[in-house]
């Protein structure tokens, strides 16, 4: 695995254990409506440890990650709970890019308080195991795949 940094475009760092999380995943791959250039890993792989290293604040979170890589201009964006949730959302454009607007509303204390709570039980929620089977196209935006 390379370092993250040098990849294009946003990675999405999932818990790799979870059902609801493989789910987000394969939530996403269906309704993208971009270029699709959102990349996927979990946290548990190589790609999530080497982001942990760059961001040593992240070391305790057990949440979705949002990463993106620094453009020209600016520092990496890291994005954790409910803000990676809605910009995930923002990725998905129409009308989830809509739902992300108006929660964005909402007090992040509130959205966190919200995401906590599924997070806590997120291993029942899913009703069982759950895995990402991308197709061969999909499979390239994995990066912690062979």
């Amino acid at each position: 695995m390379s370092d993250p940094a040098n990849f294009t475009g946003p990675i999405l760092l999932y818990d790799g254990t979870c059902g609801l999380c493989a789910r987000s995943v394969q939530f996403v791959l269906q309704h993208e409506r971009r270029a699709k250039t959102l990349r996927f890993a979990s946290l548990q792989g190589a790609t999530g440890t080497a982001v942990r290293r760059r961001h040593p604040e992240l070391e305790s979170v057990d949440s979705v990650i949002w990463y993106a890589p620094a453009e020209s201009s600016g520092a990496e964006r890291v994005l954790v709970k409910s803000n990676a949730a809605l910009e995930v959302l923002s990725y998905l454009g129409g009308g989830w890019r809509a739902l992300a607007m108006l929660s964005r509303m909402a007090p992040r204390v509130l959205r966190d308080a919200v995401y906590d709570l599924v997070a806590r039980h997120r291993h029942k929620l899913a009703g069982g195991d759950v895995c990402v089977l991308p197709t061969p196209e999909e499979r390239v935006r994995f990066l912690d795949m062979a």
